[in-house]
């Protein structure tokens, strides 16, 4: 999974797919490097961000929704907002990526059972402005996993499948480094919840380094992912990441 961020405060590359045909050359170079899916959100949730209205978040990614799915994209879309849900799967997006698992929205539970899209559910304790208050766990693996497992029961409940769902423990949102550490020591333990599992570790590991010169980390964390059960990768640097995982998939061959 391709990350295309239209906003300009992202946590390691805001501003540079700010501009809406600068996002679409940027999720159309992700296609060629070989991202199976591009996630494209117009608001930032990095620690301490300041929430977008719906409208605004529209406006960004509108255009790049539709035009990486007129380009025949997987598309997904990383929004909080059940209008922003709704605005994208209507222009052709198939997944939404949702940090607060449907519970930011009032109606986004509603509308993500009807949009027929598939989704993704995120673990993130309060919201991008409050998670660093939160990052508190008895046992952060098993708080996360129950967390997901009632959210699932919560969307099934309403008419979505498990087959719609995925689930994503959330690195780096409420989470120290530690407990980073552990989720992705124990994420297999996440296959017992019978959905798919994302990961968005990129650029996520390499403290000292600025963002973008942590390649080498976010590819060898990858690696580990993949290897304790996840299915998805959300990454910044889509042809190291695919060069990776195809060396990986030609040796275990």
């Amino acid at each position: 999974m391709g990350i295309v961020n239209a906003t300009p405060d992202s946590f390691s590359d805001g501003g540079d797919t700010f501009a809406a045909d600068a996002a679409i050359a940027r999720g159309l170079q992700q296609i060629k490097d070989g991202a199976d899916i591009i996630d494209i959100g117009g608001e930032s949730t990095r620690p301490g961000a300041s929430p977008v209205s719906a409208d605004e978040e529209i406006r960004r990614v509108l255009p790049v929704v539709t035009a990486l799915s007129g380009a025949g994209a997987v598309v997904s879309i990383d929004t909080r907002h059940a209008a922003v849900m709704a605005a994208a799967v209507a222009a052709g997006a198939k997944i939404i990526n949702d940090v607060s698992a449907l519970t930011g929205d009032a109606a986004s539970l509603g509308v993500a059972a009807a949009s027929g899209a598939d989704i993704v559910l995120m673990h993130m304790p309060g919201t991008p402005q409050t998670m660093r208050d939160h990052a508190h766990y008895a046992d952060v693996v098993e708080d996360v996993f129950v967390y997901l497992e009632r959210r699932i029961k919560t969307c099934e409940a309403a008419g979505i499948a498990r087959t719609r769902l995925a689930i994503d423990p959330g690195f780096g949102f409420g989470k120290l480094a530690d407990d980073n550490e552990r989720l992705l020591a124990r994420l297999q333990r996440f296959t017992a919840l019978g959905c798919p599992i994302l990961v968005g570790l990129s650029r996520k590991f390499g403290k000292g380094k600025p963002p973008k010169e942590r390649l080498a980390e976010s590819l060898a964390k990858a690696k580990q992912a993949v290897a304790r059960g996840a299915n998805i990768v959300r990454v910044h640097d889509v042809a190291e990441t695919f060069d990776m995982l195809a060396k990986i998939a030609t040796k275990k061959a």
